[in-house]
């Protein structure tokens, strides 16, 4: 039982990236109706806003350090972060060490403008042409950002540690009646899992309570009804879009200790999250959460020695096989609106 805890636990975590990009796709797709191959490279983004801030709290200027002396005896030039200088040692220190929770305060007002200029510069030109048009030019922007990422930072991946007091494992065994030492995870799993769903339910709420959300979801049932009533639905939408690249870029923000940051990470989450897309059923926003923690639980069962064992590569291709299921039963999806992929 609490191998198998484990496995679920190992789902949910990647299963919370699955989840908050496919979220921020469908969002795309069920405002505006169309299909954002870019959306990975908003993820990737997002997760070179934590290291760009790490960087930034790291700028150093050098100060003779009397007390330290080389081997000659001669003062020693050390180092001092800029921010330890301004807000005193252990403060400065903090700080730096919470470098990637902070970096989501700097990640957001940058992932709602990015959002804004692509929606404004690109996107809205190919709201009336064919998906395949939007998948081609979108697919071509994401990669001039990827390129623009590996020009900048170069191509290796980029630690991103979490601060020290979320970098240990916990003892999950204790806790749910296991044998000590039975379940011991990674705290910043947990903690991303705990954001995923965080991030999930503020979504949610926002389109469920607000009045804004109401306008939008109408906006997305009947478009030209809602535009008749005299709603400017298109800065709505565009607002949408934001508010989805922001999405995209948070779950980029606090994955980066789980995974370092490097250029091509958005391409690597594209396809399947596209395929999560797919299989929640196109345009529906709980249909998205739903497969994207769905398919991460498969993943992980299918990841364990028993699996790859007895089906060698079941781990690369469990993905790919549920969603050929699905599709072939059920066309629009696990939740998908009637009509949807179903042409």
């Amino acid at each position: 039982m609490d191998a198998i805890l484990l496995q679920i636990l190992n789902g949910l975590d990647k299963g919370s990236a699955y989840a908050l990009i496919a979220l921020g796709l469908t969002l795309i797709f069920g405002t505006l109706g169309v299909v954002n191959f870019a959306h990975g490279a908003l993820f990737m983004i997002g997760a070179f806003c934590a290291v760009t801030l790490q960087k930034i709290f790291n700028l150093s200027y050098e100060v003779v350090d009397e007390t330290q002396t080389d081997f000659l005896g001669n003062p020693l030039k050390v180092k001092t972060p800029y921010v330890e200088s301004w807000f005193g040692p252990e403060l400065g220190a903090t700080i730096i060490d919470w470098s990637v929770p902070l970096a989501i305060l700097f990640a957001i007002p940058i992932m709602l403008m990015v959002g804004y200029v692509m929606e404004r510069g690109l996107i809205k030109h190919f709201y009336k042409r064919p998906h395949a048009d939007q998948i081609l030019v979108t697919f071509g922007l994401a990669i001039v950002l990827q390129e623009i990422i590996k020009y900048f930072f170069g191509a290796n991946p980029i630690q991103t540690p979490p601060p020290a007091a979320l970098s240990g494992s916990v003892d999950l065994g204790v806790a749910l009646g296991f044998d000590p030492n039975a379940i011991i995870y990674p705290i910043w799993r947990l903690v991303y899992f705990l954001f995923a769903v965080l991030i999930i339910g503020g979504v949610f709420s926002f389109l469920q309570f607000t009045t804004f959300g109401m306008v939008v979801r109408a906006g997305m049932a009947d478009r030209e009804t809602v535009g008749l009533l005299g709603i400017n639905i298109d800065r709505r939408f565009t607002i949408m879009f934001g508010i989805a690249a922001a999405v995209a870029g948070l779950a980029g923000v606090m994955y980066g200790p789980l995974n370092p940051p490097n250029y091509h990470m958005g391409m690597d989450f594209l396809v399947l999250s596209f395929v999560v897309v797919v299989v929640g059923g196109m345009g529906s926003l709980p249909g998205a959460v739903l497969a994207g923690f769905l398919l991460g639980i498969l993943e992980s069962f299918a990841s364990t020695t028993w699996a790859t064992t007895t089906i060698p590569g079941i781990n690369q291709i469990i993905i790919y096989l549920v969603a050929i299921i699905v599709l072939l039963t059920r066309p629009r999806g696990l939740m998908g609106r009637k009509g949807v992929m179903e042409e």
